[in-house]
């Protein structure tokens, strides 16, 4: 079962989570509480969890710091939010949280996204166990063959071809849907009925197949990868790359000479 950890200052709100959604149903469990980002930091250096669910605002460390200070750990995150950190929140996508909801919360919602968190926990195992078991690591694919079912979707098939167009910059799902005029809700939706994930996860796996390329091409320094790919600095490239691959990139270059 996947492990879930709750952070949240707020105890009525924390243990209503606890005690609403139906984990067994999704393979979960919750193995830990904490009511700030200390406490939520120590719980996560000890139980190594699958998935976190953590508020913005708390005392004494908020949850971004928190996540900013574990996230070696490789776990999928929700983030909670009241409506004056909204944009806040957003800003959140650059620790590749898996959803963030906005308080009062919305127990539907809430299931929704704990499936999409579930999702990208399953997606990870699979990935990192046909990538240990690749005999040639230059043909590693980050997509399943899916036989091109986006093409049967228009709307799926303009979100790809907005990606392709645009991973090199930052990309939300408000872009998405201020381009394409439907609700961030939808679009996901949308997306995970005919690809069996979601866009943000989509999106990191397709710049970190354009870095698999650079990197077999070895003509952009590894330092500078993650900014040709769009996501970010090396440091963050290096976490992000070890997530889908189970090595960081010089160890890939390594593997692949």
């Amino acid at each position: 079962m996947y492990k879930v950890v709750l952070v949240e200052d707020e105890d009525i709100i924390r243990k209503g989570i606890k005690h609403s959604v139906p984990w067994e149903q999704h393979n979960c469990i919750v193995v830990g509480e904490a009511r700030n980002g200390v406490e939520g930091k120590e719980l996560i250096n000890s139980m190594s969890p699958d998935i976190v669910i953590t508020d913005i605002n708390m005392p004494v460390m908020d949850g971004l710091q928190m996540i900013a200070e574990t996230k070696s750990g490789n776990y999928a995150t929700i983030i909670l939010t009241g409506y004056p950190e909204f944009e806040y929140a957003k800003e959140a996508i650059k620790y590749d949280v898996a959803d963030y909801l906005l308080k009062p919360l919305n127990m539907e919602e809430m299931t929704e996204a704990l499936e999409r968190a579930v999702l990208e926990c399953r997606n990870i195992e699979i990935l990192r166990n046909q990538n240990r078991n690749a005999a040639e690591w230059k043909n590693i694919s980050l997509f399943e063959d899916d036989g091109q079912k986006e093409d049967e979707d228009p709307v799926v098939k303009q979100i790809i071809e907005y990606i392709a167009e645009n991973y090199t910059r930052k990309i939300t799902l408000t872009d998405i849907s201020e381009k394409l005029f439907y609700s961030d809700r939808y679009i996901n939706q949308r997306f995970q009925k005919v690809l069996n994930t979601t866009v943000i996860e989509y999106l990191n796996r397709y710049r970190i197949q354009k870095a698999l390329l650079l990197l077999q091409q070895d003509r952009v320094p590894i330092s500078d990868i993650g900014r040709e790919c769009g996501i970010g600095d090396y440091k963050y490239f290096n976490h992000v790359f070890k997530k889908y691959m189970g090595c960081s990139p010089k160890e890939y270059k390594r593997k692949i000479r």
